[in-house]
Parts: C-alpha cells; sequence; structure tokens
C-alpha cells in the first residue's frame, strides 16, 4: 500500500496546510485547557505534548493513519511470538525479558520464560557473590572495578542505566564501558586498574563482533600477564552471548556464559543479560525493578486505546513532524546529568531501527522516515546550539527530559535546573514578537535609533515543536518506563512507515569493506584492484605515517 495517496495522508496534508497560518500562540489562545487536552501520565511518568503545532482534527486524522496501518494488528503480533522481523526470520520478543506473570509467554506452545528465568536466576547469582565481596580474583581479592566490553546496544543501554542510576550503585564497586577499537579507549584504563580487583562482561551475541573481540583480547593479555594461569580467566571474565562455544575457545567457564536469543535484538538486550553491569551496579532488585518500569508500559502499550497510548502518541507526532511539517532533525535534551547518554541511546534505538527507505515487502518508500537524532545536556546545550534552535530559522523539533527530584541534591541547584528546562521549552514555542521587544527595550530606556538598531536581534519567531516527559524521580522504575515508551514509539512508527524496524543491514556494508581493506592496511597483500583511487591514496598514506 503506498499511504501517500490514502485519504488518511491526503486529510492530513490539508490539516498542514491549514496549521501552517498557525503559531503555537493562536493554539494556545485558541484552547484554555490545552495542557489537559494534550499531556498524560502513566504512575508518575507525565508526557507534555501540548506545545507540538498540532491540533485535535490533526491528531484524529493521524490516529486514523495509524488505524490504517494496522498499529493495533502488528502490536498484537509482536507480542504473540509471530516472526515480524521478516527479512531474519525471526521474531521480535524482547518484552518477555521484563515479564512477570508467571503465564506462558508468548504462548503455551513457544513459551520462553523458562530460559529467561534461568538467566535472570544465573544473574542474580552472579550479582549476590560479587556484591558481596564472595567472588574473589585469581589473587583472593574482592572485586571492585566492573569492565562492560562490548559494541552498539550491548555497550549504549547498560552505559546509559548505570550512570542514570548512579545514586542507586554499590559505594565499593567501580563501572567502566569499552566500546572503541581506538586503544585510547582502553590503553588508559588497563594502566590504572588492577587485575586482581578486575572482572570484565564481555557481551556479543556472536561473539565475533570485530571491535569486542580484539577489546576483549587485549583484557585476557593483560590480565594473563599478572596471573600467568588459564584458570585465571574465570575469576576475570563473564561472557553475555548467543554462541557459548565462542566463549569457551576463549576460556570463559560455563557458569560464567549468560545465554542471550535471537529473537531479542542488539538495541533492544539491556533488558536481559547485557544488562549484568546494571544489576552488578544497582542489585538485581533494582535491576527488577528496572524491568517493572518497562513492563508497565508495555502493558499500557498493549491495552490502551490508541487516542490515549503513549507510544503510539509520540509515534504520530514524530510522523506529522517529519512528514507533514518538513523536520529533518529531532533534539533529544535531557536535564539530568545522569541520564547524558539518552541521546546516544535513542540515536541507535530509533536511526538504526527505522533510518531506512526501504520497505518491509522490499519496495521502496513514498515518504521519508526516520529524521536524525541527535542531542546533548540541556544546560549545556543553551549555551552551544540553543542560538540556532531559537533563530537559526531550522525546523528542529525537541524532547526535553527531566526529573523532578535531583538523584543527588546539593542545596540550590534543583529549582534553577527545572526553571531553565520549562523556560526553554516555553520560548521555542512562543517566541518573542517584535512588539514584545519593542516594549522591553523602550522599558529599558533606549533611543528609537537605538531600539530600531537592536530590533531586529531581539525578534524570536518561537513555533518550534517540543515535548516535555517529566519525571518524579530519577529511579529504575521511571528509567524502565521511559525507555520502553521510546521503544515502542519506534515500532509504530517503523509499521506507519511499512519499515522493519528490527533488522540493520545497512551496519554490514562497512564491516565487509573493513575486512576487505585490513590486509592491504597492515601491508599484508597489495590492494585490492577493485579499491577506487581515493581509498588507496589513503591507505598509501596510513602506511607511510601509521603504526599498526
Amino acid at each position: 500500500m503506498n499511504i501517500t495517496l490514502t485519504p488518511e495522508w491526503r486529510s492530513l496534508l490539508q490539516h498542514q496546510k491549514r496549521l501552517e497560518r498557525k503559531h503555537l500562540r493562536d493554539l494556545f489562545a485558541e484552547d484554555a485547557q490545552r495542557f489537559e487536552h494534550f499531556s498524560a501520565e502513566l504512575d508518575g511518568l507525565l508526557v507534555d505534548y501540548s506545545k507540538q503545532r498540532i491540533d485535535q482534527p490533526a491528531l484524529q486524522s493521524l490516529l486514523a493513519l495509524a488505524r490504517l496501518s494496522d498499529v493495533e494488528s502488528w502490536r498484537d503480533r509482536m507480542f504473540s511470538g509471530e516472526k515480524i522481523n521478516i527479512s531474519e526470520d525471526r521474531a521480535v520478543l524482547h518484552t518477555a525479558l521484563r515479564y512477570s506473570d508467571f503465564k506462558p509467554f508468548p504462548d503455551a506452545e513457544n513459551d520462553v520464560m523458562p530460559q529467561v528465568r534461568a538467566v535472570r536466576k544465573q544473574m542474580r547469582d552472579i550479582v549476590e557473590r560479587v556484591r558481596s565481596g564472595l567472588w574473589r580474583g585469581f589473587k583472593g581479592d574482592a572485586i571492585q572495578n566492573v569492565v562492560n566490553i562490548g559494541i552498539g546496544g550491548s555497550d549504549l543501554g547498560p552505559k546509559l542505566a548505570t550512570r542514570a542510576l548512579s545514586a542507586y550503585q554499590h559505594p565499593n564497586l567501580h563501572f567502566y564501558y569499552v566500546s572503541n577499537l581506538d586503544s585510547a579507549h582502553l590503553a588508559p584504563l588497563l594502566e590504572k586498574l588492577d587485575p586482581r580487583t578486575t572482572l570484565f562482561i564481555v557481551a556479543s551475541k556472536t561473539f565475533i563482533t570485530q571491535e569486542t573481540s580484539i577489546n576483549a583480547q587485549t583484557a585476557r593479555t593483560w590480565l594473563m600477564a599478572a596471573a600467568m594461569e588459564e584458570w585465571a580467566i574465570g575469576k576475570h571474565f563473564i561472557a553475555v552471548t548467543s554462541s557459548p562455544g565462542k566463549a569457551h575457545e576463549f576460556g570463559i567457564p560455563d557458569d560464567n556464559i549468560l545465554q542471550i536469543w535471537d529473537w531479542v535484538g542488539g538495541r533492544y538486550s539491556l533488558w536481559s543479560a547485557v544488562g549484568l553491569s546494571v544489576a552488578l551496579a544497582i542489585g538485581m532488585n533494582g535491576f527488577e525493578r528496572l524491568l517493572s518500569g518497562a513492563e508497565t508500559m508495555d502493558l499500557h502499550f498493549r491495552k490502551t486505546p490508541l487516542e490515549k497510548n503513549l507510544p503510539v502518541l509520540l509515534a504520530l507526532i514524530s510522523i506529522w513532524n517529519t512528514n507533514f511539517l518538513g523536520a529533518e532533525t529531532s533534539a533529544i535534551l535531557p536535564y539530568n546529568e545522569s541520564i547524558r547518554h539518552l541521546p546516544a541511546f535513542l540515536q541507535q534505538l530509533e536511526m538504526e531501527s527505522n533510518g531506512k527507505t526501504v520497505s518491509r515487502d522490499g519496495e521502496a518508500l513514498t515518504c521519508r522516515a526516520n529524521p536524525i537524532v541527535w542531542g546533548q545536556i540541556g544546560v549545556n546545550g543553551q549555551h552551544a546550539f540553543f542560538q540556532l534552535l531559537h533563530q537559526g530559522g531550522w525546523l528542529i523539533p525537541c524532547d526535553f527530559v527531566v526529573a523532578a527530584s535531583s538523584d543527588h541534591p546539593l542545596p540550590g541547584h534543583q529549582a534553577p535546573l527545572l526553571a531553565n528546562c520549562l523556560a526553554q521549552s516555553a520560548a521555542l514555542a512562543f517566541g518573542k514578537t517584535e512588539a514584545q521587544a519593542r516594549e522591553e527595550l523602550t522599558q529599558a530606556g533606549l533611543t528609537e535609533a537605538q531600539i530600531a538598531r537592536l530590533l531586529p536581534h531581539k525578534v524570536f519567531a518561537g513555533n518550534q515543536p517540543s515535548t516535555t516527559i517529566l519525571m518524579p524521580s530519577l529511579d529504575p522504575f521511571q528509567l524502565g518506563m521511559l525507555l520502553a515508551l521510546y521503544e515502542h514509539k519506534v515500532f509504530v512508527q517503523g509499521v506507519i512507515w511499512s519499515i522493519n524496524s528490527f533488522d540493520q543491514w545497512g551496519v554490514e556494508l562497512g564491516k565487509q569493506l573493513a575486512n576487505r581493506l585490513l590486509p592491504a592496511i597492515m601491508g599484508d597483500q597489495a590492494y585490492d584492484a577493485q579499491l577506487d583511487t581515493s581509498t588507496c591514496g589513503l591507505i598509501s598514506y596510513f602506511r607511510r605515517h601509521g603504526h599498526v
């Protein structure tokens, strides 16, 4: 189905033409209860989308588009365990990882819960031994440092959650994340850590991912230089993988190998044993609270009508901004320092899932799909790129994310933080008119000549759409809800765009080329005859100046 030729799509184009003549100031003036009409709360998580450039008629047309795309049917197919990842012939069951009922899931015939619970029990045993000091290194020392070695979802999710929940972290454990092949990531860490007290978690589904394998082998060599005995590997390495044979070859014993499955995509793997470092940081009970928050959002997504369904509403708003208002990027602006890795996490979640131009049926898309996702800590952004947001002339929808209470409270910090967050969303929405700017300059005592000179610089167009997501506090439950909210948002977008959101073939091409280039860079063989002159010239430079 070409969705752009449907009556629902044409209706939305008419709404776009109607609304382009309206400013957010007008929309708020027309509806005194706009906040109540365009916000919703779930277990303390408040989503305010009243500053989006949308009204009820447009929203109803977007909901009609969702129904036309069979969002509810696709949602049910995902939860039922159907292999909706068509290109890889896989089910999509990351929601099983946070399922807490004792009933089979997804059904009695295909129940995955026994294996999920078995791995969770294995995680609990490891977590309790490490956190209590019973897990000892090769010299009998308690573990003090945990290094997670992974890439993509095996790095971004655990790193985000560990940093986000630092207020709940074990006081005697320190956590590090290594992902980059550049030795500058791992080498300084190894220089300061003690091999006797360091535990490595190697998180890789295949256990042959290049970045993870090279970093893990370097860590192994570093450990063996101190321990001198193969049995020490079992004291200092844990594997999270679907390839236990490869982990055995590395020297990791069975008890230290935690399984993941092909129905868990990398960017959805935080909830699996890939989240072991998070569980080590906040305890298994805390990790299960994280799962509980995600499950709460799962139940909301699964049972709530589309009109009040938070992931559906966020997805529809993003589609409206991208396909009808013409936004090419979307900014993620967390104001809590502890969730500073949220933009990077959502970059992978959104752009790796829906950064495609081909439908799940192999046809070219007839509309643009996912925008470019970017962002950073909001307060820092105010002194960097917010100038462009306010006066640069680009349409850039923003998500402001903040907790009402500080997770690391100091007197005098939280109220100004919240004031800045709320002020920026309001300033982006409403701007400052020429009349307001003139009045302000007049009140400041400027002459007419001075006002004429400054006035153009003091006008803010406003009308920049944003959503504000507020949490009562940054705790495991709220974080779980927040991340699952975005997961399901991405799924709904993929359904409407007719995209398979669970494969990532675009990642593979660069890996294949890298394997072809490596021998030439190493100087082991002549250049590939099919290489372009630019790549050959760059390799030649590296051979002259590089050190491998």
